[in-house]
Order: C-alpha cells, then structure tokens, then sequence
C-alpha cells in the first residue's frame, strides 16, 4: 500500500462506525464495474470461492487466524508508515 493510501486509511479510521460503512460502500462502489459480469455470475464466482476455502478448512490444509492477530498485524502496519 503506499504511502499516500496509508495515510488515507489512517485518517478514515478516525471516522465514526457510520462514516466508516458509507466511505467503505462509496469505495467499494467505485470498483463494482457492472458492465463487466452479471450480478448472477458474481455470486456464483463467491459461492464457488466460498465452498473451496470451506473445503480447504475441513480438510486441514488451512487453520485460519484468529481475528485479535489479523486485527494487530493491520495496526502494527498503520503505525509503521
């Protein structure tokens, strides 16, 4: 991530829980390019997705994290830059 989006993201974490969701949902919107694949297409692409990671964790080829050591490497990284 540069330094220019790290930064951004910085200052959006300073937002509140409902500022947050709607800069989430705008950013999120601005990549939804429906043009390029059809609503029913893109869920059965996640569904697939989903299914295949499932299968991973079942199978024990993939434990998972736990949420607190995903949630500390993210702000060790917001703190670095």
């Amino acid at each position: 991530m540069s330094d220019r989006a790290q930064a951004l993201l910085r200052e959006a974490l300073t937002l509140s829980p409902d500022e947050r969701a709607d800069v989430a949902a705008e950013l999120l919107a601005s990549l939804d390019d429906s043009t390029v694949e059809e609503p029913a297409a893109v869920q059965a692409a996640w569904a697939r997705e989903i299914e295949r990671r499932a299968r991973r964790v079942l199978a024990g080829d993939s434990a998972g994290e736990p949420w607190e050591s995903v949630r500390d490497r993210i702000a060790r990284r917001l703190t670095e830059g």
